[in-house]
């Protein structure tokens, strides 16, 4: 789960952790002509495997959230695949086990509403017209009533203003 506080990113310059959102229905092995990723009967997405890419980076163009990353020196696509290795151990992901803030978080539905009682969780994302849903949850605040997050709710509420608003510069009449 990644814990966020609301981020207006038409007014702001806050940030927020990026990891792959491991969706349902993942956009990136869906183009892959190789059939080079694959998402495991626990819905984590893995990076694609090395013997099946071809590199053509498809995935990386495809993913809405723009995490996938082709390693040109490797001829490999590689993202986050939630340290498949560490938690099929029982061990948190790195991100989370060394997360200062406690921003990202590995755990129950119930451990983590114990630790953000204030918070509700989301894991729908609307892009345009298409909805996603993932297995990577986002903490939104308890009150607020979107049921899913408009990821390009910025850049619509930026173009909506005017771009050619009168702008005074110091010196200039």
């Amino acid at each position: 789960m990644i814990h966020l506080e609301f981020v207006d990113r038409a007014h702001s310059i806050q940030t927020v952790p990026m990891v792959c959102m491991h969706c349902d229905s993942p956009t990136c092995a869906e183009v892959c002509p190789a059939d080079a990723i694959k998402r495991t009967e626990d819905g984590v997405v893995q990076s694609a495997r090395k013997p099946r890419c071809i590199a053509c980076s498809n995935c990386v163009l495809a993913c809405p959230f723009g995490v996938p990353k082709m390693n040109s020196s490797f001829g490999l696509m590689m993202k986050c695949d939630m340290c498949y290795d560490r938690s099929q151990a029982g061990k948190k992901p790195m991100c989370a086990a060394v997360c200062p803030s406690g921003a990202l978080f590995f755990g129950t539905r119930e451990e983590v509403a114990h630790l953000r009682p204030r918070s509700r969780i989301l894991d729908r994302f609307e892009f345009g017209a298409q909805t996603i849903t993932t297995k990577v949850k986002l903490m939104v605040p308890r009150d607020s009533t979107e049921p899913q997050l408009h990821v390009t709710g910025a850049l619509e509420a930026v173009q909506e203003e005017d771009p050619f608003e009168e702008i005074a510069l110091e010196g200039f009449p």
